[in-house]
């Protein structure tokens, strides 16, 4: 019984699409709310091209991702990211909001991104 939530990302600041993505993804917007349940919607975000970034978080913002080799620490800024795909940084703010469990690896298969107002 999934069904879709779509979100309009349209001039609105990355945190706060985050948090009602987040929110839906985890199910919290349905009637029946279990807490443990599958009955994950497909999330789908329109507009992610003209999301509101804020300078100084774009600045100030890393990602890092780690090889596990020593040495192997790669730091990027959040608008290094940003010029090259918005939708990554919505990914990862969307993916540091929903709870760290078995079940989030499946929440984030359920969203779905979109640079314009269509597919």
């Amino acid at each position: 019984m999934a069904k879709e939530i779509i979100i309009d990302a349209k001039n609105k600041k990355l945190g706060r699409i985050a948090s009602e993505t987040a929110k839906a993804l985890r199910g919290k917007t349905s009637v029946g709310f279990l807490p443990h349940s599958l009955d994950l919607p497909k999330v789908i975000v329109k507009n992610a091209d003209s999301i509101a970034f804020s300078e100084k978080k774009l600045k100030d913002r890393e990602f890092w991702t780690y090889s596990g080799y020593p040495g192997g620490r790669k730091v990027k800024s959040a608008w290094e990211v940003a010029q090259t795909n918005k939708r990554d940084v919505l990914r990862r703010a969307v993916s540091g909001m929903l709870r760290k469990n078995r079940l989030k690896k499946l929440m984030i298969k359920n969203l779905i991104i979109y640079h314009g107002e269509d597919k």
